[in-house]
């Protein structure tokens, strides 16, 4: 099996995305993260800009990496210095890396416009950067930035640029796609004609996605040579982002034969990029290919009637294998495959023609029709599902509610207050309590009239609450303010995460629902808990 160096650039390259933003902490345990799943190279930054990348080359230096090497990243120095009197190079080497990484202009355009210097100067300046890192370094690549768009303007000057960084003592050349405009095409042909004019030439790739084609270039470039492939995580990165390391290892190892990182540890892949996405504050992209939520998700009724007989009739691979795992969702277009493959998964083995199917079936098609989502709310769909088997205890009713909103000041926070009447058992609760606005006031006025008899309800909180308006109404005209709304409220415990939903033209309405269903979810767990817990101790006893 070849076999490809993997180099992350999350921490450079990737924290220059839009909303991105990692302190020293972050990057640590990211790089620590990246360690783990075995990535050849972690570009930590670049110390000469910004001391949060200054303190990262100190700091990482106390970690024990076992797998990858931490590279520094900086530029060629100016035409007005010599390398001795740059600082950025100076930077390079005090942060005391085994791997450096420096770019430098190829696109004359650049070397005109960016650096105001002559076509000539540029290649001193490749050089002599290379040549004075060269004696100071284990390994020391060359970023050749806006190569493709360079040679495609200056064929000749772009490969001259290549062959001053080897003679500078670059262990290898880094072609890069940095505003992304070049295709899969174009990328052929272009390493191609380097091949031909400098044979032997190590190269590597580096690709952005402005045309939505990044991982397909370097996949591309691979096929052709490249021994190196530089992404992000995610495919974080300016404007578009740069290449999806998620997409490109799985797709190296699993669909070329190329070795990239330890087979084994594919299987974290699908964790390290939501660790990732948690530390840059940012919700995972659900509809990635390989890691994402919705990777291996199955809705319609034929599919996960075919996937319930073999998987491969609409899974290109083992989900597991990336650390995913296959999911059946649940919605109008639900057959009865989907409700016996649900049933079956919470302990439930029920023939096709039951009549417990077709009327969970009728229940679920009427009320998605009304807006409900259980595909995203699997909590409520479990909680419907015990219900009509007659299965899920009622450990509360909740006889009335009243919402209150005041605002006594022009520059006062206004003021929320519920009031719930909730029956457990023969006994009536009356009970009021404030919030934050009237979802929490809400929550505060059940909390406190039920953890009185369920103790365990204080272990819950809110991870997150997502509105979603219907502007269209049932028929099928624009309702503006009187629109049908959906509630997703998603909570948690000390062990799991859950989603309730609720559906309504009014906000609260649709708020109480879901928090309703959230508080009966967890309450049914611990019951379903419980009882696990007894036939174990029975069986032991």
């Amino acid at each position: 099996m070849n076999k490809i160096q993997i180099y992350d650039t999350t921490l450079r390259d990737g924290s220059q995305a839009e909303d991105v933003h990692f302190s020293t902490e972050d990057k640590i345990r990211i790089a620590c993260k990246l360690d783990e799943l075995a990535v050849h190279y972690i570009e930590g930054g670049w110390p000469a800009s910004n001391p949060t990348d200054q303190k990262f080359f100190r700091e990482i230096r106390n970690y024990a990496l076992k797998n990858s090497k931490i590279t520094a990243f900086g530029s060629t120095h100016p035409a007005k210095r010599t390398p001795e009197s740059d600082p950025n190079l100076q930077s390079l080497i005090a942060a005391e890396t085994d791997v450096l990484t420096i770019f430098g202009k190829t696109w004359d355009v650049h070397v005109h416009d960016a650096l105001r210097t002559t076509l000539e100067r540029n290649l001193e300046l490749i050089y002599n950067s290379l040549a004075y890192l060269k004696p100071k370094v284990k390994e020391l690549f060359f970023d050749a930035e806006h190569f493709f768009d360079g040679f495609k303007a200056n064929k000749e000057y772009a490969l001259s640029c290549l062959r001053k960084a080897l003679e500078g003592g670059a262990q290898m050349v880094i072609l890069c796609d940095t505003n992304g405009g070049t295709t899969p095409m174009e990328i052929k042909e272009i390493i191609d004609t380097v091949k031909a004019e400098i044979p032997d030439i190590p190269f590597g790739i580096h690709t952005h996605n402005d045309s939505e084609l990044a991982v397909a270039n370097a996949l591309i470039a691979v096929d052709l040579g490249a021994r190196q492939v530089q992404g992000t995580i995610n495919g974080y990165g300016e404007r578009c982002g740069n290449a999806n390391l998620c997409s490109i290892i799985p797709n190296l190892q699993l669909k070329m034969g190329m070795e990239c990182i330890p087979q084994q540890n594919l299987s974290i892949l699908t964790s390290v990029a939501h660790y990732v996405a948690e530390i840059a504050n940012l919700g995972a992209f659900h509809r990635q290919p390989y890691v994402g939520r919705s990777a291996f998700a199955h809705k319609g009724g034929i599919h996960v009637s075919a996937v319930q007989r073999n998987a491969r009739t609409y899974e290109h691979i083992v989900p597991e294998l990336v650390g995913n795992k296959q999911r059946i969702l649940l919605s109008d277009l639900a057959g009865q495959s989907n409700i016996l493959f649900k049933a079956k998964r919470y302990g439930f083995h029920l023939d096709k023609d039951d009549p417990f199917v077709l009327d969970l079936l009728s229940k679920l098609k009427n009320l998605e029709s009304q807006g409900y989502e259980y595909s995203a709310a699997e909590a409520s769909f479990e909680l419907l599902l015990n219900r009509t088997l007659g299965r899920a205890r009622k450990y509360f009713s909740l006889d009335s509610y009243r919402v209150l909103e005041s605002k006594r000041g022009r520059e006062e926070e206004p003021i929320s207050e519920a009031t719930v009447m909730v029956r457990v058992g023969g006994m009536m609760e009356h009970t009021a309590a404030n919030g934050k606005g009237p979802v929490n006031a809400l929550d505060n006025s059940l909390r406190k009239a039920l953890e009185r008899f369920y103790p365990s309800l204080s272990e819950m909180h809110l991870v997150d609450f997502k509105v979603r308006v219907f502007s269209i109404n049932d028929t099928g005209d624009f309702a503006g303010t009187a629109s049908r709304v959906k509630v997703l409220i998603e909570s948690a415990d000390k062990i799991s995460q859950w989603v309730t939903v609720g559906v309504s033209f009014n906000i609260i309405e649709a708020s109480r629902q879901a928090l309703e269903d959230s508080l009966n979810y967890k309450l049914f767990k611990d019951d379903q808990a419980k009882l696990t817990k007894a036939i174990k101790d029975a069986e032991k006893g």
